[in-house]
């Protein structure tokens, strides 16, 4: 059986200009970016259960001090959502996957955290069984 390579997974802060071929788009926030209309975001997907809980992220308030402890909280929170994040990968299939957020700081913030488990996940996945 031929196996398709797992996608490659990006982040991108969605105020910025996509780039030439990111594949599916998914936003990976729990509410709608500001000064963003529906219409003017052009994405395939709004994965907001995948999301941070609004608890966590008032928590967190992107203070880089708190990232560890936030990383870890999150990824407890994914935990339940594997099918989701499976199906995620699937939708995928062999082209990128862009994950979409809204906040400023773009090395501390949720879509890091997504797509270090979404990646673990998918080779974890591959290597037991074949397939995600």
């Amino acid at each position: 059986m031929v196996m398709s390579p797992p996608p490659r997974i990006r982040i991108r802060r969605v105020y910025e200009p996509p780039g030439a071929g990111e594949g599916l788009e998914v936003l990976v926030d729990r509410v709608w970016p500001r000064g963003l209309s529906k219409e003017k975001l052009p994405i395939d997907a709004w994965e907001k259960e995948l999301a941070p809980s609004t608890e966590l992220r008032k928590w967190f308030g992107h203070d880089p001090s708190r990232w560890e402890e936030f990383s870890r909280r999150y990824r407890l929170e994914l935990a339940p959502h594997a099918d989701r994040l499976r199906k995620l990968l699937q939708a995928a299939g062999s082209q990128d996957l862009t994950l979409l957020y809204s906040a400023r700081d773009t090395e501390h913030n949720q879509a890091v955290v997504l797509r270090e488990v979404l990646e673990e996940l998918a080779k974890s996945g591959r290597d037991a069984t074949g397939s995600c």
